[in-house]
């Protein structure tokens, strides 16, 4: 398989899309360990779990210190509430990006010299977020923005022992897709507005972090691999009123309605012209 003998560390691993990537690199063959701050609820099959915090250097650095060997880290611990910039202050946005940025840095620094020996890689799970605005969550898109920037400098620094590479992911339907989205009919409406017509599962995500981790991309490095079901589409194409089929298909019924009205109104004045030569 892709990953047979390789060891990998999955941050954030015990849920969600960190979950489907642990699940992706065990059925590809890895060992994996799954570092978190609590265990997942439900065992992954096939891997080992570690507690940990990623943001606590010391022990991060305990931890990499501790492993035999290192083969791929995928930074994917990371996330944020919706939190508008003028509702919190500026300490609060701070530990998003510590967690989405900083911590990422911290454990690729206390990974390198594993990754460095056994030649292998880094896979940074980066966000649309870090692409676009971002409201609601505007310091978890800085970071993401960062971490992408950061991946890329990596690349170049660390080349040839080391690969780093970003997952640039879009909506993916977790278990906390409720969160974002609300409940069934908002994930429904919300996945209508990509182009292939769904939102990612993590099992999508996971088979994208294997590509990059295994040797069918070792001329891959400093790359961003967007897995985004095509994006989303611009706002502005549905709000124009020309070449639009949403918009003729309105004026269509605008002119279907205005037919109707205008016969009404013709067999009114019929009625009335009728009901005149009457009196007459």
């Amino acid at each position: 398989m892709e990953l047979d003998g390789k060891v990998a560390v999955v941050t954030g691993g015990t849920r969600g899309v960190g979950a489907g990537i642990a699940r992706s690199f065990a059925r590809a063959g890895a060992e994996v360990i799954v570092v978190a701050r609590r265990p997942p609820e439900v065992p992954l099959p096939r891997t080992g779990f570690m507690a940990l915090d990623v943001r606590d250097c010391d022990a991060v650095r305990e931890f990499f210190a501790g492993l035999p060997r290192l083969d791929v880290l995928v930074n994917n611990a990371g996330g944020a509430p919706y939190r508008p910039l003028a509702q919190a202050d500026a300490e609060r946005h701070a530990r998003v990006i510590e967690l989405n940025l900083l911590a990422p840095l911290t454990v690729s620094l206390a990974a390198h010299e594993h990754l460095r020996r056994a030649r292998g890689s880094v896979v940074m799970i980066g966000s649309v977020s870090g692409s676009r605005p971002s409201p609601g969550s505007a310091a978890y898109g800085a970071a993401k923005a960062g971490l992408e920037n950061l991946a890329r400098s990596m690349a170049v620094e660390w080349a040839p022992e080391v690969r780093v590479n970003t997952l640039v992911v879009g909506m993916v339907h977790t278990e906390l897709a409720h969160l974002h989205y609300g409940g069934a009919e908002g994930v429904e409406a919300v996945a209508r507005t990509v182009p292939l017509g769904r939102l990612a599962q993590p099992a999508d995500v996971g088979a994208a972090a294997v590509f990059l981790a295994s040797d069918a991309s070792a001329y891959i490095s400093g790359a961003s691999l967007l897995v985004h079901g095509g994006g989303e589409r611009p706002a502005f194409l549905d709000a124009a009123t020309a070449n639009n089929k949403n918009a003729d298909h309105k004026n269509a019924d605008n002119n279907k309605n205005a037919d109707h009205k205008n016969a009404d109104n013709n067999k009114n004045a019929d009625n009335n012209k009728n009901a005149d030569h009457k009196k007459e």
